[in-house]
């Protein structure tokens, strides 16, 4: 007589899609920077990001790319808590830098080490020189000898020390948009900051300039850890060493550049890599 088999039990209303998986964190052989871990974002009751988990290799290039509105400049922001100057907004989850909580750091403390440039260039209604010093200035560097240097070193580092050196203290409005843009990029670097947010640094500049920006993006990850925001694939491709696409305020898949551009994980960045949307 046969052993009766026993009976699996039955799932009503069962789903057919797997479950969704979040992008696992690229395995880059550097150390990690940033560390974020489910974070969600909230404009008032509007929720932005959903559940981002990544992180962020010391001195390489880290872009994220993806249409408008999904969510990549919030999250940008939100790493140096620029978003808490606006009301009603609201950030959950765990956000570490050389893990140590950054959301319950002194604010002043997050901002000196975590810079930010934004779209549009804006330098300050002061000279060349009091731009790049403003900062060491606002962090007691009183010394006149001491911020000349920081000031020369921070607008070498931007690759525009050789076209302002003799005109320190004229207005910074006279320079032009890319050399503006290189400026801010300048007084941002004059505190030493370790890690450089960039939210589409060149999205208003013309092609040299943009080249330029670059040129100077590369260079400097020797000395800090850059993430950029970007509308323009092919600067990621050129530039980044890592790539992270968001959609509809989720990261959809961080990686390799190469392997993003190349060969995706995911149908959704196949699609907007390859123009089918976005």
């Amino acid at each position: 007589m046969a052993t009766p088999q026993p009976q699996q039990p039955q799932t009503v209303n069962e789903p057919l899609t797997a479950p969704e998986t979040k992008p696992a964190p690229p395995k880059t052989g550097s150390q990690c920077k940033l560390t974020a871990r489910d974070i969600n974002f909230f404009y008032g009751q509007f929720q932005a990001l959903y559940g981002i988990s990544l992180d962020i290799p010391a001195n390489k290039v880290t872009a994220f790319i993806g249409p408008s509105g999904c969510g990549k400049s919030t999250f940008l922001r939100t790493m140096n808590r620029m978003n808490e100057t606006l009301r009603n907004t609201r950030v959950e989850g765990d956000l570490k830098l050389d893990g140590q909580d950054l959301l319950g750091m002194d604010v002043t403390d997050v901002r000196r080490r975590v810079g930010m440039v934004f779209q549009k260039s804006n330098p300050f209604p002061k000279t060349i020189f009091d731009n790049v010093a403003y900062g060491l200035r606002v962090n007691g560097i009183k010394k006149s000898s001491v911020v000349a240097e920081a000031v020369e070193r921070s607008l070498s580092h931007a690759a525009l020390w050789t076209e302002v050196k003799d005109k320190l203290h004229k207005p910074a409005s006279a320079l032009s948009g890319g050399q503006q843009q290189r400026l801010c990029i300048a007084r941002a670097l004059a505190v030493e900051p370790e890690v450089l947010l960039l939210d589409e640094p060149c999205s208003a500049l013309d092609p040299i300039a943009t080249l330029k920006i670059e040129e100077l993006l590369f260079q400097i990850k020797d000395i800090t850890t850059i993430v950029i925001v970007t509308h323009n694939m092919q600067q990621a491709a050129r530039l980044a060493d890592f790539t992270g696409f968001f959609l509809l305020g989720k990261l959809i898949e961080i990686d390799d550049t190469k392997k993003i551009f190349q060969n995706p994980g995911k149908k959704e960045t196949e699609d907007y890599v390859t123009g089918r949307f976005g």
